[in-house]
């Protein structure tokens, strides 16, 4: 007859699932006390010079640690990432720059959804219900077009994005691949407007020192870049990405059609 573990091993095991998670919001805690200001675009303009010269000399070594900062930003759901695409774009290039904001993003969405499927997907996914659980199981059926969809459209949260797949239980295959496809557009789109930051960058210069001068104490200088994603670029990706739902929604119309063959 086969010995049951003591009921006292289960929440011991649920624990150390949970460690990897814990660590992961007590950095993301730190971070964002400590080194979350200095993912900005003040930041990059005060240390310009000195961030212009490391590329320079030191090209591949500046491409590596701009993919490392990337990485524990997404991973630790930090404020800044799309300030980082576009600082990729004004530092490497184009290519470049957006190249290596689409290789970090996704490895970096990547550690934080492994770890919370880790940690609280399958407890998750017991204790939902049948229904939470019938929700989950069709979000798996189609995961790869619905998760395309969340990353196409620029109106939910990166880090939300991360979470939900890994608590409905979706594969890792399709959440990297939608990942790394779906941040496609909107990282050269980021990526290209950096190119052109050395004139934004002169005219908040100017401001500051205007702003100085009039004697003000909360001067300060800042760059939005959500300014770059105009109505017509929010338009067409949410048209591409309902372009890319479209079969999922025939299907689910066939299927509960009464007329349905």
């Amino acid at each position: 007859m086969a010995v049951s573990s003591p009921p006292s091993a289960r929440p011991r095991g649920f624990v150390r699932r949970l460690l990897p998670l814990a660590a992961i919001v007590a950095l993301a805690g730190l971070g964002f006390y400590t080194i979350g200001d200095d993912i900005s675009f003040d930041a990059l303009v005060r240390h310009r010079t000195a961030i212009n010269a490391f590329v320079t000399e030191h090209r591949l070594l500046a491409v590596l640690a701009y993919l490392g900062i990337y990485i524990v930003t997404v991973a630790l759901s930090l404020p800044g990432a799309t300030f980082l695409t576009v600082a990729g774009g004004f530092l490497f290039g184009v290519a470049v720059g957006a190249s290596a904001a689409v290789l970090g993003a996704t490895i970096g969405a990547t550690i934080i959804f492994l770890v919370a499927r880790t940690a609280l997907g399958e407890p998750l996914l017991r204790w939902a219900g049948p229904r939470a659980n019938q929700l989950a199981r069709e979000f798996r059926d189609e995961a790869f077009r619905y998760l395309l969809f969340l990353r196409l459209v620029p109106v939910f949260p990166f880090f939300l994005v991360n979470l939900v797949p890994a608590f409905a239980g979706v594969r890792l295959r399709p959440f990297i691949a939608a990942t790394a496809l779906g941040i496609i557009p909107a990282a050269f789109v980021f990526a290209f407007a950096g190119t052109g930051l050395d004139s934004v960058i002169t005219a908040q210069i100017d401001q500051y020192h205007q702003c100085l001068a009039s004697g003000r104490m909360d001067c300060r200088m800042v760059f939005d870049p959500s300014d770059i994603m105009t109505p017509q670029m929010i338009s067409a990706l949410v048209a591409l990405g309902l372009l890319i739902l479209m079969p999922v929604v025939v299907k689910r119309w066939r299927a509960r059609s009464p007329t349905a063959m």
